[in-house]
């Protein structure tokens, strides 16, 4: 379907690739993964159009081969009154309708042979997307994403999340030899991603996914691409299986380099002595013999260990507070309402403690970024903060908290440091290096920008942290370093999340928005709500089991105990098979 032979690309302030190479076969799911502006959205334009791109290296894709394509920032628009059925069915209607003037035109002309030209190729592109079968191939998929009551709604009507899913079906309808989707699963509740699982998995050909959600991860493919450091791994198999490969390396290599490192010192010390001897002794066989060792030295240092792939860029984020409150009520809510066409909330009430930890969940469309917001701003009668809290927000639309002309360094002289290497030193925690913090904000990645919203946060100090779907756009390590860094925290958070994972791992409990209110529920109880629509049993357990076992040996190969670490990969291969 797709083979990319020794493919180089640069943008002219950044290097993207270097001489990377994978193929994608017929029938392929294959999830597209790497660090946040590591230039994965990149590569699938270059695919898509790869005449628009000044690139080095081959492409080849099958010359019939026809692309569907679902982009991460596509919108709805509201404006445009048409029902479901008339959004996915657009070409099939079209082409119906061309048909049928055909025939009419038929009827009364003369130019048949032109006419009848017209039909064939008509036809033909009425079969190319299944038109026989299409209205019942619709009504299948959108029973598969649990939206079969929706084919006669007005597509203004959909939540975000589900206009998602009906780009996703308009586009499978097609029939295209190749999807490819640019992060699909951003910003979908816990159902929508379970509907965006089930197409997934439902669909016949070949597919290329950028993705970092750890659920779809998991669950839908079959093969792994990983960009990382401008160089590209494939992995026929599972995610998890992949990741666990990645660990197995990184023990093994962590265990050879430090050999290497060893056998350096070892001979740098053979040099300095033989320096020192031949400035006493100026004999040609000193010298010679000093040379030989400098050769030797510059082939292992040319072999050392360099890998990648287990060295990945991850953000540190450390959310500070001043910590003035002690145990209070950070904030409260009380007979809460608000409506905009139709009533979204009415009668919430709920109060956070100063280090609470809560997750705000309900579907899309329920009014949780409106709460969200209508607290930071801090001016409703319904609401109550504390007067010696300070808040801090990351929002869903970056270019909110975040100005896009501004390069990054500049974006951080407002937040109060006072030199640029001061900032330079600060940033480089967060993966942002010298040729990335004098770039427009505007040009980052989605997730570079998140991250970005982040590191304003942490310098901030605030002590109420409100996180609007901090892990979208965040590539698995990332969102594995904000888990931690949540962990750490002794403020307070509010965080909207649709990933199972960081509530489960760092919230104390949940808000779940039904019937237009709030209601607490335990972790327990959250838990047992996400098995019975998501995952088999213990599922989320052993996951919390696998994250301690791998952090055990993280910190076993920081102790360079390397016994213990392959003691313990043995102990997470058991663990996985249970996944």
């Amino acid at each position: 379907m797709i083979k990319v032979d020794n493919l180089s690309y640069s943008f002219p302030q950044k290097d993207l690739y270097n001489k990377i190479s994978f193929t994608l076969e017929d029938g392929q799911h294959c999830a597209f993964i790497g660090t946040s502006g590591s230039g994965k959205s990149t590569l699938l334009n270059i695919l898509m159009d790869p005449e628009r791109y000044m690139f080095e290296g081959k492409l080849e894709i099958s010359s019939n081969c026809r692309i569907g394509y679902v982009s991460q920032f596509s919108q709805l628009d509201k404006t445009k009154e048409i029902t479901v059925f008339e959004y996915i069915g657009e070409e099939f209607i079209k082409l119906q309708n061309e048909i049928t003037s055909i025939c009419t035109e038929m009827e009364t002309s003369s130019d048949i042979d032109s006419l009848l030209e017209k039909y064939q190729q008509a036809l033909d592109a009425f079969h190319a997307i299944g038109g026989e079968d299409f209205e019942s191939n619709m009504n299948k998929q959108l029973t598969l994403a649990n939206l079969s009551k929706h084919e006669d709604l007005p597509v203004s009507k959909l939540s975000g999340g589900e206009f998602k899913l009906i780009q996703v079906i308009k586009e499978m309808l097609t029939g295209p030899d190749l999807m490819i989707m640019d992060e699909p699963d951003v910003f979908l509740d816990f159902e929508n991603l379970d509907s965006l699982k089930n197409l997934i998995n439902s669909h016949k050909g070949s597919m290329l996914v950028i993705t970092h959600n750890r659920y779809l991860l998991n669950h839908c493919f079959n093969k792994i691409i990983h960009l990382e450091n401008r160089l590209l791994q494939e992995f026929d198999g599972r995610y998890i299986d992949y990741n666990f490969s990645l660990l197995q390396s990184k023990i093994e290599l962590q265990e050879l380099a430090i050999a290497d490192t060893e056998e350096i010192e070892r001979n740098e010390i053979l040099i300095d002595n033989l320096r020192f001897i031949s400035t006493i002794h100026t004999e040609a066989s000193r010298g010679k013999s000093l040379n030989a060792r400098i050769k030797i030295q510059e082939r292992l240092e040319a072999r050392r260990i360099k890998a990648p792939f287990v060295d990945i860029k991850q953000p540190e984020i450390n959310f500070i507070t001043n910590n003035v409150l002690g145990e209070t009520i950070a904030l409260k809510v009380k007979d809460y309402n608000v409506a905009f066409d139709d009533i979204l909330l009415e009668n919430v009430n709920f109060e956070l403690k100063s280090t609470d930890k809560v997750a705000l969940i309900g579907s899309n469309g329920t009014g949780k970024t409106t709460l969200l917001r209508e607290i930071f701003k801090n001016n409703h009668d319904s609401i109550e903060i504390n007067e010696c809290v300070k808040m801090a927000f990351l929002s869903q639309l970056q270019g909110e908290m975040l100005n896009e002309s501004d390069t990054v360094m500049e974006e951080f002289f407002n937040v109060g440091f006072k030199t640029y290497d001061e900032i330079g030193s600060y940033l480089l925690n967060y993966g942002f290096d010298e040729e990335i913090i004098h770039q427009k904000i505007g040009s980052l990645s989605g997730g570079e920008k998140n991250i970005l919203q982040l590191a304003k946060i942490s310098a901030g100090k605030a002590d109420l942290l409100l996180l609007d779907e901090p892990t979208s756009h965040l590539d698995t390590y990332s969102q594995i370093a904000l888990e931690k860094a949540i962990e750490n925290y002794n403020g307070a958070i509010l965080m909207i999340s649709h990933d199972f994972y960081s509530i489960v791992n760092c919230m104390d409990y949940v808000l779940i928005i039904e019937d237009k209110t709030i209601r607490k529920m335990s972790m327990r109880k959250f838990r047992k709500m996400i098995y019975a629509g998501h995952f088999d049993r213990d599922y989320l357990e052993t996951e919390q089991k696998k994250k301690a076992v791998e952090t055990k040996i993280e910190l076993a190969l920081k102790d360079t105990d390397f016994a213990l670490a392959k003691v313990l990969s043995e102990e997470l291969e058991e663990l996985i098979k249970l996944l």
